[in-house]
């Protein structure tokens, strides 16, 4: 990348300044409201669909989310991110880091030189490009997912491209229309957008896997194979990603929570044993993980309607008190 832009992006703002100061992240300057979601409106102006503006050095950005595609490109040095339950994701100098708004992440603290442009993207800015490449490929289907506000798919895309030429042309050329305004620049920036989806098409052999879904795959699997003793904690611990992290990813993944997910399995399994079962109530709120008698009656009540009694009677089985 030339120098002149380098030189630009690796100035140090005034947020910077407080930041070396010992001060902390700003989330005012992010945010419209108590939750860390990264409000478009604060970094786009009126009617704009693109901006750029370099990632926050100097302390660790916290975990967040935004409503917007953020896509990095990491101009010098390197950054880490931390994203939902996934391993930390070293982003280096010619990479590309794609974002969606189901995305939550934070990024460790970087350094002077770990330059790094963040390119904040109303999901509409993508129309041109999706057009060009359709949805019957990975990013396609990334895209459309940010279009849509889904969280289906990946909401990260990881590309190794700093050898990759006509990539790194096509971001310079991004940056620098970015940075220097121009007649017709939404349209020549729409144009280089998808040109350059169109080279990252060829660069998808190359996307590493995502551990997100295993790891939510592995907390199912022992919510079902081990529900009386299932602790999303030491499962945490166990696959070495902090326990915010493997809770956003199962919420994500599954529309619920684990102690939802978890609670439900344990519902179905006595109500399982009370229809098929002589087992007394009292073995069957211990065999599936209770020792409070009354919040199982009283959960088991709202779940079905009826008490574990009146369900075994109602079902047929056996009843013993």
């Amino acid at each position: 990348m030339r120098e002149e832009i380098l030189r630009k992006l690796r100035q140090v703002t005034e947020e910077e300044k407080k930041l070396l100061a010992g001060g902390s992240v700003d989330r005012t300057l992010y945010c419209s409201s108590d939750s860390f979601i990264i409000d478009s409106d604060k970094l786009l102006a009126n009617g704009q669909l693109i901006a750029l503006r370099a990632h926050t050095r100097f302390a660790s950005f916290p975990m967040h989310s935004h409503n917007y595609v953020e896509i990095v490109y990491m101009c010098s040095g390197q950054t880490i991110h931390h994203i939902e339950g996934n391993p930390p994701l070293t982003l280096r100098a010619g990479e590309l880091l794609f974002l969606n708004q189901n995305a939550v992440h934070g990024v460790e603290r970087a350094g002077e030189e770990d330059v790094g442009a963040n390119f904040i993207v109303h999901p509409q800015f993508f129309d041109y490009a999706l057009a060009l490449i359709g949805t019957d490929n990975i990013l396609g289907k990334f895209l459309l997912s940010s279009l849509r506000q889904t969280g289906s798919g990946r909401n990260h895309l990881h590309f190794l491209v700093s050898d990759v030429l006509p990539v790194q042309n096509l971001m310079e050329n991004l940056v620098w229309s970015l940075v220097h305004p121009q007649p017709n620049g939404r349209r020549i920036d729409q144009t280089t957008m998808g040109l350059l989806m169109m080279q990252l098409l060829n660069c998808t052999q190359n996307l590493p896997e995502t551990s997100g879904n295993s790891l939510v795959l592995a907390v199912l699997r022992e919510i079902e194979e081990n529900y009386r003793a299932a602790d999303l904690s030491r499962m945490a611990r166990e696959l070495h990603v902090s326990l915010p992290a493997l809770s956003a990813a199962v919420h994500q993944a599954t529309g619920h929570t684990f102690k939802a997910l978890l609670l439900e399995k344990r519902l179905s399994k006595a109500a399982q044993l009370l229809r098929e079962t002589k087992l007394s109530t009292q073995d069957i709120i211990f065999a599936v993980g209770y020792e409070n008698t009354s919040y199982f009656y009283r959960t088991f009540r709202a779940r079905f309607g009826l008490t574990p009694k009146e369900y075994r009677v109602q079902c047929g089985g056996v009843f013993l008190p």
